[in-house]
């Protein structure tokens, strides 16, 4: 390719999106305030567009040239199921959220329309629970904004299942300016699965008329094929350090009924299988009980961020008579996320668990720049000349 896609990188965490978007990408800006996905960014791709302020704090003339997209995996802590539920707040409200960071983002790109400068395309990622968060209200607010500033949009649900081994499924709405044709090789007259998803359905539906207005139902094509042992090629079972005898019992004995007889189904099986292993808070009469549950399939559970002792990833090995437990190692998660051997982590367990579990998955990023965004900028050059 002859001349680079230009874009701005948002919420950037670690730089996975960055990542997935490749060398054909050229990246003009980057913002994050953590500390931990800061370094770790730097470590991997350098300070040179870094911006380490609060986004309340970015101005446009902080942001270079033009950008052909600018990407915002805007903060989940208040939109999780495993968050306070919080949402992002509005634009004018006094009460601030973690989530709600979105909305001076949004302002930045509003102040780089009135120079003209607005990129083509926009992305926001983030968990499924935007959707329905408060009936759709949350989702409606973010479509209506897009549509103030001269957007249209749409969303798609993409789960790194598709491409890894972990369940992970994402919101990315993908906004492209009013005045842009839209090649009709890249939409659709409706939603279709996998990619607009009951869920996403109904997030639609909440939408007012004029919302719909501005949708596009876009367009992904046949999903990608998970090859049936891909879970086995990461997951070590040899020359690792699993948990005592004693920790793997305390484990299987806070199980419920039902999580029991799925370990007992496995325990007997011939040969191995891998599952997910949370700890996780359940209401049982008038008392909460911590609760060991588990899951065997071909792909793991999400990956979290750790947020206390109970919530580290952790899996579980039976099969043959035997049941094994331990910690989920940072180099098979890094597997799992569909990082490169050379990308560079933090050296604790628990930052770079915070790196991983706030991070997209590559491979997602890279499927939907091949099918959607790199068609889509290709596009509007060729208009343009």
């Amino acid at each position: 390719m002859d001349e680079k896609f230009n874009f701005f990188e948002f919420f950037a965490g670690g730089g996975m999106a960055r990542s997935g978007l490749g060398n054909d990408w050229n990246c003009l800006f980057a913002n994050d305030m953590d500390h931990i996905k800061t370094k770790t960014y730097i470590q991997n791709w350098g300070d040179r567009h870094f911006d380490g302020r609060d986004i309340h704090d970015v101005k446009i003339e902080d942001l270079p040239l033009n950008g052909d997209l600018a990407w915002a995996s805007f903060p989940c802590q208040d939109l999780s199921i495993a968050g306070n539920g919080l949402g992002i707040g509005s634009l004018n409200s006094s009460g601030v959220t973690r989530s709600g960071a979105l909305w001076p983002f949004l302002k930045l790109i509003n102040d780089l329309r009135e120079e003209a400068r607005q990129p083509s395309l926009l992305v926001l990622e983030n968990v499924v629970g935007l959707l329905s968060l408060d009936n759709g209200r949350h989702f409606a607010a973010i479509c209506k904004k897009l549509s103030e500033i001269g957007y249209r949009y749409g969303a798609v649900i993409v789960d790194a299942k598709h491409f890894l081994p972990q369940s992970r499924p994402r919101v990315f709405i993908i906004a492209v300016l009013r005045d842009v044709d839209i090649p009709n090789h890249l939409q659709l007259e409706a939603g279709v699965e996998p990619w607009h998803t009951p869920a996403l359905m109904r997030g639609y539906k909440s939408l007012s008329p004029q919302e719909h207005t501005d949708w596009v139902w876009w367009k992904l094509g046949i999903p990608p094929y998970l090859k049936k042992n891909a879970l086995e090629e990461i997951i070590k079972l040899e020359k690792v350090e699993w948990q005592s005898p004693e920790e793997t019992q305390l484990i299987i004995s806070r199980m419920a009924p039902a999580h029991l007889a799925r370990l007992e189904e496995a325990k007997a099986a011939n040969g191995v299988r891998i599952g997910s292993l949370y700890f996780r808070m359940r209401r049982e009469g008038d008392i909460n009980k911590q609760r060991s549950e588990i899951t065997f399939s071909n792909v793991l559970g999400c990956l979290r961020t750790p947020s206390g002792g109970g919530s580290r990833p952790r899996i579980i090995v039976a099969g043959n008579g035997l049941v094994r437990t331990r910690l989920l190692l940072v180099s098979e998660a890094a597997e799992l996320m569909g990082l490169n051997d050379n990308y560079i982590l933090p050296k604790t367990y628990q930052n770079a668990f915070k790196v991983i579990g706030d991070g997209v998955a590559v491979p997602s990023v890279r499927f939907l720049a091949e099918r959607l965004l790199e068609p889509m900028i290709l596009s509007i050059r060729k208009r343009s000349y």
